[in-house]
């Protein structure tokens, strides 16, 4: 695992916590995230992290709205599409597993269970392992994710016993800052990374809430790439709120270049994870 000399920047613009009542801006209708999704690959993003919501602006795993947010945001831009497994804390194993169904390119896999503020996020090590040999099946690449040490650890346990992912490359990224998790301070990074297991390829880091540029600073000198968007942060400053994810992968980009490591086009992380693209309608396979 090496330095990079470009970022990838991820952007997660909905997530499932913030409402729309609270936060008209957030995305959270097909027609806004498509808007969402042009504009921050505009702004430098490569990869977006998608959440859906219902007709009423409510988490949901809906299959058939999945995979026409995957099949709309395919068609107009050239983004990575990334699927959470995660949803809302809420969600059953079943409905989570049925997310690669939709057929994104990326998927995010939680490494373990985690109190996620006044919730439990639930990762039973026998769903991971479900979850994991399902992607390998299905060729779908994971992103793992991390929320502490412990969930590194077991990062090395499955690569240990279920071998590579679909791609054979092993990218990971640190979610930082939720209370409950490991703290969004450049020393937790660094304890972190230094604890990858050695088929780690690349990685990133989400900094929440208030934690989003010092991990995002962190993360660039560490060699890493960054997530951003208005499922981790909300404001850019204090009293500021974020009005659009564009403004979050602005910043993003301008720090990347900053660092001379500009943002990554999609096309560059497609090679960088092995992600093979969809099949048109004459192939029959991936």
């Amino acid at each position: 695992m090496t330095g990079m000399a470009q970022t990838l920047i991820t952007v997660a613009p909905t997530g499932a916590e913030a409402t729309k009542a609270a936060f008209p801006q957030l995305p959270t209708t097909l027609k806004e995230l498509v808007e969402t999704a042009k504009r921050c690959e505009q702004a430098g993003a490569a990869m977006i992290h998608v959440h859906i919501r219902d007709e009423e602006h409510r988490p949901t795993l809906d299959l058939a709205r999945l995979r026409d947010t995957v099949a709309a945001l395919r068609e107009q831009t050239s983004l990575v599409v990334q699927l959470s497994t995660g949803g809302a804390v809420s969600d059953p194993y079943e409905h989570r597993l049925r997310v690669l169904d939709a057929g994104p390119d990326s998927c995010s896999l939680t490494m373990g269970t985690v109190n996620f503020g006044d919730d439990v996020f639930m990762n039973p090590w026998g769903f991971v392992t479900e979850l994991y040999e399902r992607t390998q099946q299905l060729e779908v690449v994971p992103e793992f994710e991390l929320f502490d040490l412990g969930h590194v650890a077991a990062l090395h346990r499955l690569l240990d016993k279920f071998g590579l992912p679909a791609g054979g490359r092993v990218h990971c990224d640190l979610v930082m800052g939720v209370p409950g998790g490991m703290p969004g301070t450049a020393d937790a990074l660094v304890a972190a990374v230094n604890a990858f297991p050695d088929a780690v390829t690349s990685w990133s880091a989400t900094g929440v809430g208030r934690t989003t540029l010092p991990v995002a600073l962190a993360t660039l000198a560490k060699g890493g790439h960054l997530r951003v968007g208005m499922e981790d942060v909300l404001t850019l400053a204090k009293g500021q709120p974020v009005q659009h994810n564009a403004e979050l992968v602005e910043r993003a980009a301008s720090l990347a270049t900053l660092a001379q490591r500009p943002p990554m086009t999609p096309d560059a992380v497609r090679d960088l994870l092995q992600i093979r693209l969809p099949a048109r309608p004459d192939q029959s396979s991936w």
